[in-house]
């Protein structure tokens, strides 16, 4: 009974790690799965969770001297769940604050999902 963006769970080393497909919980129409796509472990706080990724290019590190606020855009977009705008070399790296796309039912669906399995 969990809801469709919730994919299922997989035992990592031990660990029962929910898998959420953010593309499902925000209605993305085209979610296709290739050879491209991953799942990228996440610590959030005291919890596990595996986010379904389109591709993974690289696995970066950014100082906070790299780390600036997010710019505020016309009122249509939303800012509310980017933590800010990384700059490397010359590139701009949008980062985003994943405890914020999942609120505080969601993540207790999480908890129950990963607790009914072990």
């Amino acid at each position: 009974n969990t809801p469709a963006f919730i994919k299922g769970v997989t035992n990592l080393r031990g660990v029962i790690v929910p898998i959420v497909d953010l593309r499902i919980k925000f209605s993305q129409v085209d979610v296709d799965y290739n050879d491209n796509t991953v799942v990228i472990v996440l610590n959030l706080g005291q919890r596990v969770v595996g986010i379904v990724v389109d591709g993974v290019s690289d696995v970066l590190s950014l100082t906070a001297e790299q780390i600036r606020p997010a710019p505020e855009f016309a009122v249509t977009l939303s800012t509310e769940y980017l933590t800010g705008l990384g700059a490397l070399g010359d590139r701009m790296l949008i980062l985003v604050n994943i405890e914020k796309l999942l609120n505080s039912e969601e993540m207790a669906l999480l908890d129950s999902a990963a607790s009914e399995v072990a």
